[in-house]
């Protein structure tokens, strides 16, 4: 199991263990992600899932959250779908959200649940504060996110892909953006598995990054930022054990190649505190969490 695959596998099973899901869901999940029954159970009861929930009891009440909650910055300007050229003759599906006088441009990289509309939403508010944006669909090869009616499905897809792959179409999605705004800087923001596709896309020596901002990412393993000219700001939530094990090493990584960054912790907010249309939402902390990436938008890219 990669580093990725296990990632989608911890949090199938924090999902489970915070109330979102159930057993009998989870186990579904991690059965899509190549998991065993025992390995899933294991996995689950090493994730903090309790005794009587493992033996199929009701899981906890989900955390509530408001009906219409606020999402995080401006109203976002109209998303358009694209297609692009990618790797070795492959077409490539984004949302496209152009900025009526950009000051830069940014790739952003969804969750593990595909191309979603929150996701084209924070395109589209990205552009609004004056950033041209282009959100890709990492399920394009596959027919796109919108082609899997079983969003767990996603997940697992997702866990099959190798990196290498990734890679290869976020930097076509680099020289789409080069494209479209010929004379911006570029930058990129990823949330959760988008935010460990951030770090991925940082490894791997993309010189075209001004700017980059990981969102509660894994962290990949042995990850190298030498090659990078990034100024990073790098988005923790305190309630993240799980990610946040992975922030030393970030950090130490950041320094070796010499690179400006900027590590935020978000105190008393649970991983993807950013998602508005999630049960860990936080308004507060979000509305902040935006500011502090336009922020670092204006000075890195601007």
């Amino acid at each position: 199991m990669t580093s990725f695959q296990r990632y989608l596998a911890e949090e199938v099973a924090l999902d489970h263990v915070d109330g979102l899901i159930t057993r009998r869901e989870a186990l579904r999940r991690l059965g899509l992600l190549g998991l065993g029954l025992p390995a899933a159970v294991a996995l689950l009861s090493a994730c903090g899932a309790a005794p009587e929930a493992a033996a199929g009891s009701p899981p906890p009440a989900s955390p509530t959250s408001p009906k219409t909650p606020m999402p995080a910055g401006p109203s976002p300007l109209r998303t358009e779908a694209i297609t692009f050229p990618g790797p070795e003759g492959v077409t490539l599906q984004g949302a496209w959200a152009a900025a009526a006088d950009p000051r830069g441009a940014v790739l952003v990289i969804h969750e593990n649940r595909g191309l979603t509309d929150h996701i084209r939403s924070v395109a589209g508010r990205l552009a609004a504060s004056g950033y041209s944006s282009l959100a890709l669909d990492l399920l394009s090869r596959e027919g796109g996110t919108a082609s899997f009616a079983d969003p767990a499905q996603v997940t697992a897809k997702l866990g099959e892909i190798a990196p290498d792959r990734f890679v290869a179409d976020m930097k076509a999605a680099v020289d789409e953006l080069g494209g479209r705004a010929p004379d911006a800087e570029i930058g990129v923001v990823g949330f959760c598995f988008g935010g460990g596709m951030t770090w991925l896309l940082l490894a791997s020596g993309e010189p075209r990054l001004a700017a980059a901002a990981p969102f509660y990412g894994p962290l990949p393993e042995g990850a190298d930022f030498g090659g990078s000219r990034a100024a990073v700001l790098a988005v923790y939530a305190e309630r993240d054990d799980r990610v946040n094990a992975s922030r030393p090493a970030a950090e130490a990584a950041l320094k070796k190649a010499g690179l400006t960054y900027e590590i935020v912790t978000f105190p008393g907010v649970q991983h993807a505190f950013f998602n508005d249309t999630g049960q860990r939402y936080d308004a507060g902390a979000a509305a902040q969490a935006y500011d502090r990436l336009v922020d670092w938008y204006d000075r890195y890219l601007s």
